[in-house]
């Protein structure tokens, strides 16, 4: 297929590289630095534009990668002149309408994974989750993600945008606390390599095992001496200090159903 990258920042560069990979031809990238259009289209093939008016109106898919703020601003520049061609974004939390009134064939795909430019990432292994506003758009969008990924499925607007609320929590907010832990050993000159194997373990346990099921830690007991302890440590880290506490209280509510009924059956009855 002939596509159109409208975006160079992280997934747009990873997607683009798929794409190209998986045999379809790039005609164009944009990007509002014209550096950054240079550099993926040199990457990944295609004419480097920094102004939309430059659109091309022949290309078969055009793919908005974009940041969710700027895309609404965007689209009536995007799609003039090009309403009859096929329009996808890859949003996780933007709906599938946002192109009503401004396309007439569009869609969703949406890959699951964090993406930096620095770093490789396997896309056949990138689950994507495409919807379409017709079984002919549903049918083209599986066609065009099955040449890049193994695993596709097809997936609604309200269920994405919970789908990528659970992967902000999983990703986002799990690597802000790996930030965290870096900074507290740094202060004490400690590499944060030191914490790598107990980061692989604890991935690696989820993938046999309910999350739920895998937490340990003081704050599932509520170990009060630890806690209290941590706490101290952390008061002149006011960040810390309030992600910590919140942290602990919520994984406490969540365990201390299950942790009270072990009690019962491990603790001997002295009434």
């Amino acid at each position: 297929m002939k596509v159109v990258l409208i975006g160079a920042g992280n997934l747009a560069t990873h997607f683009g590289r798929a794409l190209s990979d998986g045999g379809h031809e790039i005609v164009q990238v944009f990007s509002r630095t014209m550096e950054a259009a240079e550099t993926l289209a040199k990457a990944i093939g295609g004419s480097p534009i920094n102004d939309l008016s430059l659109l091309c109106s022949d290309a078969d898919i055009y793919v908005v990668a974009l940041k969710d703020s700027v895309v609404k601003e965007l689209l009536p520049a995007i799609c003039r002149g090009r309403e009859k061609r096929l329009f996808i974004h890859t949003s996780g939390s933007l709906p599938m309408n946002v192109f009503c009134g401004y396309a007439e064939q569009y869609g969703v795909c949406y890959p699951l994974q964090t993406f930096s430019k620095f770093r490789n990432v396997d896309f056949q292994h990138v689950p994507c989750f495409i919807e379409g506003t017709s079984e002919h758009v549903l049918s083209t969008l599986k066609d065009l993600m099955s040449s890049v990924s193994h695993c596709v499925e097809m997936m609604p607007s309200d269920r994405r945008r919970k789908l990528h609320l659970a992967a902000v929590f999983a990703c986002n907010f799990t690597n802000h606390c790996y930030t965290l832990a870096e900074n507290i050993l740094k202060r004490e000159n400690l590499p944060f390599d030191l914490l790598l194997p107990l980061i692989d373990e604890t991935a690696r346990k989820v993938h046999g095992t309910s999350p739920h099921l895998a937490q340990t830690g003081p704050a599932v007991r509520y170990d009060e001496n630890i806690i209290d302890g941590h706490l101290a440590l952390l008061e002149d880290d006011v960040d810390s200090h309030k992600v910590y506490e919140a942290m602990t209280e919520s994984i406490f509510i969540l365990h201390k159903s299950s942790y009270e009924a072990d009690k019962m059956v491990t603790t001997p009855d002295l009434i």
